[in-house]
């Protein structure tokens, strides 16, 4: 399956600009989406593929900070990048400590938006890349049986399997078996792919 397209979603109060930044970026093989506002943004359907937001600061309404603290309840997840004709030093700070990809004042050329921009996608698709890998290993996780998770839970401990055996109160050989089984279920070849695995899906096991 092939991966849906990249899109730039263009958020400015000013038609000139929004006509301007279509043009720019649909010159380079990029879908465009444009709003008017940062309401009617909030209001669009999720796009599924990778993408990111040109967003401009000073806008009626609710501004381009406001949208920026909007998103994640709303779900939309993606980076941004600010235009600002009004910027300040402490505008931008605040945006880039929010997660801002970039912040770029007006006038600016073409390229320094284009490579902006192009950065940020990149990032999102990464970002997607991570949320599926980890959603994959906690549907890994899902498949293994509660003892299967105690045993799990031991083994990144770093726990031998005789120690295990003994929290658990089984046989060594038991051990063994459901110790291989969570190898082939999670799809690890080692010990240390094991625990990174754990580390990566972030999941706190509990003690036993």
């Amino acid at each position: 399956m092939s991966e849906p397209e990249s899109t730039v979603f263009v958020v400015d109060d000013d038609p000139s600009v929004r006509k301007a930044l279509e043009r720019l970026f649909k010159s380079v093989g990029l879908d465009v989406e444009v709003f008017n506002s940062a309401k009617k943004f909030l209001s669009c359907e999720e796009h599924d593929g990778p993408s990111c937001l040109v967003l401009d600061v000073r806008m009626p309404g609710l501004s381009g900070l406001d949208l920026q603290r909007e998103l994640p309840a709303a779900g939309k997840n993606m980076p941004i990048v600010f235009i600002t004709g009004h910027g300040t030093v402490p505008m931008s700070v605040r945006a880039m400590k929010a997660g801002a990809a970039d912040f770029i004042e007006k006038p600016f050329e073409d390229q320094v938006l284009l490579d902006a921009v192009n950065k940020a996608i990149e990032r999102d698709r990464s970002m997607r890349l991570e949320r599926a890998e980890i959603a994959e290993m906690e549907e890994r996780v899902e498949s293994l049986t509660p003892r299967e998770r105690d045993v799990f839970a031991q083994v990144v401990s770093g726990k031998l399997n005789k120690q295990i055996a003994y929290a658990l109160g089984i046989s060594e050989k038991t051990v063994k078996v459901h110790r291989a089984r969570v190898m082939e279920k999670m799809q690890a070849k080692s010990l240390a792919d094991l625990v990174r695995l754990a580390e990566k899906v972030g999941i706190e096991f509990p003690k036993v």
